[in-house]
């Protein structure tokens, strides 16, 4: 058997369900993975609301996720690349699931620098980033706004253009600007306005606008760059009334520089959280919210790393014994990596906000 990630209607993510499914099994040109993490994104949101979305129309019951990392259990007929064993990453419908039968085309072998989280959600906003930036074909001459620059997408591109000898300003708030200035971007706050602090910042032109915020196509005219060179993610009235260029998933070419990028060090990749697959719901809160820099994560597999820290267990009152606490799984790990990556904060933050005080036991 295998646990999925489903939902019956459209709506935010209390329509989430984790459900128990049969284990599927990998048909021609497939192969059978457990997963040991999944990225999220905001267009899985949207389409779980029900926003209309470029592709293929959404069909009740459906499952969710797109990006994945994991362990090849079983190849179908005539796959040649992968054998049982193998390390992967890739993409394939319904990602979040314990289990995922996933095209041969749509995978490649893991690099042994990537963790599982960072490889798992490389997929979509690694692959974005990388054909935003190389779409423009940016260089040193040119001056680069980049919004949401803290979020999956914004900073792997920010840091693309700045590997290409771009100067970049990121938005975000205040207190990330110390983490976009490790990357080597010019932090500047969100909200109206955006073009004239911008100004203030740099005389010259800006060349390219890289919107992964969404609404900010105006103050891309403001500050005078062609609706050409003017890139979004998921704001349609953008490129209907603004002329803007949407940005989409590239293939396993773009992925593989990406995952080698990364490997290597050259560009990071923050991991916000990580979260239980029976915490779907809080992650994809905390995604909406936009409170997390980097990715957030579904973990299904714990994973040890060399040198890592751990929290203690969380502690969660179980209907069954109340008053009597239990430990409980946790998935939070700080790896020894660089200290763009996040400490876990989103996911406590939101724990000890639903946390309420119990009546000592008699």
């Amino acid at each position: 058997m295998s646990n999925a990630v489903i939902y019956r209607t459209f709506g935010g993510p209390d329509v989430l369900e984790v459900v128990e499914i049969e284990a599927p099994l990998p048909r021609p040109g497939e192969v059978l993975v457990e997963v040991y993490a999944a990225g999220l994104n905001p267009a899985e949101s949207a389409l779980r609301r029900g926003e209309p979305m470029a592709g293929s129309p959404v069909v009740l019951p459906a499952r969710q996720g797109r990006d994945l990392a994991g362990v090849v259990l079983a190849a179908g007929p005539g796959v040649e690349r992968f054998t049982r064993g193998d390390e992967v990453m890739g993409w394939a419908d319904g990602a979040q699931a314990s289990h995922v039968a996933a095209p041969e085309s749509q995978l490649m072998a893991k690099p042994a620098g990537l963790s599982w989280e960072v490889a798992g959600s490389l997929a979509t906003a690694g692959t974005m980033a990388w054909n935003a930036v190389e779409g423009l074909a940016l260089g040193p001459s040119d001056t680069v706004v980049v919004t949401a620059a803290a979020g999956g997408v914004g900073c792997l591109a920010a840091q693309f253009a700045r590997l290409r000898g771009a100067a970049v300003i990121g938005t975000t708030i205040e207190m990330r600007f110390d983490l976009l200035r490790q990357f080597g971007v010019i932090p500047t706050e969100y909200g109206p306005g955006l073009a004239g602090r911008v100004r203030v910042i740099t005389s010259a032109p800006v060349t390219a606008f890289l919107d992964f915020l969404g609404g900010q196509a105006q103050e891309a005219v403001a500050l005078g760059v062609p609706p050409g060179r003017v890139l979004t993610v998921l704001d349609e009235q953008a490129v209907e009334a603004e002329h803007a260029v949407r940005v989409e998933p590239g293939d396993l070419v773009a992925l593989g520089r990406v995952a080698a990028l990364l490997a290597a060090h050259q560009v990071r990749l923050p991991i916000a959280d990580v979260f239980a697959l029976d915490e779907v719901g809080d992650a994809y809160r905390a995604l909406d919210r936009r409170d997390a820099p980097g990715k957030i994560v579904l973990g299904l597999r714990i994973v040890e790393y060399p040198g890592q820290k751990v929290r203690e267990p969380t502690i969660k009152e179980q209907d069954v014994t109340i008053g009597v606490p239990t430990p409980h799984e946790h998935l939070d790990v700080v790896e020894a990596v660089p200290p763009a990556i996040g400490d876990g904060s989103v996911r406590r933050r939101h724990r000890e906000a639903r946390e309420v005080p119990q009546p000592p036991v008699e």
